[in-house]
């Protein structure tokens, strides 16, 4: 998996002060994306150790609420392996840190993946630059939801985070 970015202290991409890592490679290609650079998935840097270390460095920090995936697509295919690992990482030795993940798809296309058991909060949807809307509360276009997956799973059904 290749990234772009792994950015601190943001408060724009989930609850709390979060790190994010930005990843390469997305196939929705939204019109209005905020972030076209990180579509192709051979762009970027490589995702190595470093990278990881990296990643833990900034989560292991007190102020920090947890991890955003975003990108490009987490999900995409060929990124999930290397996502719901660190996912599963952080849920086993970060305590208390929470697991967001942006994606296109719609979370009756990624429920069922394994991985999902390490998640807590899934913005799903592709981006409708006619749907965006400034004051929706963590996503971009109203058509996206922002899901707490954990009870979801658990009620199989959708159950959308509250504030």
């Amino acid at each position: 998996m290749n990234y772009h970015n792994i950015t601190t202290d943001d408060m724009r991409n989930g609850d709390g002060l979060r790190t994010v890592l930005w990843v390469a490679g997305c196939d929705h290609h939204c019109d209005g994306c905020q972030n076209p650079i990180t579509w192709n998935p051979n762009g970027g840097i490589y995702f190595g150790y470093a990278a990881e270390q990296e990643l833990f460095y900034h989560l292991y920090k007190k102020h920090i609420s947890g991890v955003t995936f975003s990108g490009g697509d987490p999900l995409l295919p060929e990124n999930r392996v290397t996502i719901f690992h660190l996912a599963k990482y952080i849920k086993q030795y970060i305590p208390g840190k929470t697991v967001w993940i942006y994606t296109g798809y719609l979370w009756e296309e990624v429920k069922d993946l394994p991985g999902m058991r390490w998640v807590d909060v899934l913005v799903d949807g592709e981006f409708k630059q006619e749907l965006a809307d400034v004051k929706y509360h963590w996503a971009g276009s109203t058509n996206q939801r922002v899901i707490d997956v954990q009870k979801s799973l658990a009620e199989g059904r959708v159950i959308l985070k509250e504030d």
